[in-house]
């Protein structure tokens, strides 16, 4: 039978336990209501990835722009000023190197139509069949290359039409284009720019078959 001091003791320890439980449970609610407060405060931003590896020279279209990239939610503070972060700023982007799947990207990985035109006051796509020329790079081209192009006389180069041609399309002997990062096609129509002022000279020259194209390696 418990004495009175020992039933004493008992309910003592009951309410200790009770109150620490208590005590407890307040101080877990006051960290969790903490815990949402600190991360509401957080201000988020929306910036793009690549959903998967975007080759070098591959142009983001409107038609392919769900393939190569997709939208994320960062906290602001951890978000590059240069990263791509509006649909506007994605539209006609040229990868200058290949990117890798998940990787953030930033307006410095691609070049925009406007700068590989920038030198051209009216820049026009020309195209030539690797078989127009006796020398090409024709079959390994592929679209964001950058190609040189000469023309030669019986004594060796003899001037240039235009130095860093960008390679706008390239495609196979089907007629189906040859994709950025297509390692085994053949290319065999390559559509290139060229300011409106060498277009006369360029096909006059390729007629006469005195052109060279070389590829730019990087």
């Amino acid at each position: 039978m418990k004495t009175g001091n020992s039933v004493q003791v008992s309910r003592l320890l009951k309410g200790s336990v009770l109150a620490a439980f208590l005590a407890a449970a307040a101080i877990f609610a006051v960290m969790l209501e903490m815990e949402k407060k600190i991360l509401g405060d957080y201000e988020r931003g929306t910036i793009y990835v690549a959903a998967q590896e975007i080759p070098k020279g591959m142009s983001i279209t409107e038609q392919n722009a769900e393939q190569f990239i997709r939208q994320e939610n960062l906290d602001v503070t951890v978000i590059p000023k240069t990263a791509l972060k509006s649909p506007q700023e994605l539209e006609r982007l040229v990868a200058k190197e290949g990117i890798d799947a998940g990787t953030l990207l930033t307006k410095g990985m691609f070049e925009t139509q406007k700068e590989i035109l920038k030198e051209m006051s009216s820049p026009v796509i020309a195209g030539f069949r690797a078989e127009d020329l006796f020398q090409v790079a024709g079959g390994v081209l592929r679209p964001g290359d950058r190609i040189h192009i000469y023309t030669v006389s019986e004594t060796g180069l003899a001037g240039v039409i235009r130095e860093n041609v960008f390679v706008e399309s390239v495609f196979d002997g089907a007629g189906n284009a040859i994709a950025a990062g297509n390692t085994t096609s053949v290319a065999q129509r390559v559509n290139i720019y060229l300011d409106a002022s060498e277009v006369e000279r360029f096909y006059t020259e390729l007629a006469n078959g005195s052109l060279r194209v070389v590829k730019v390696c990087e």
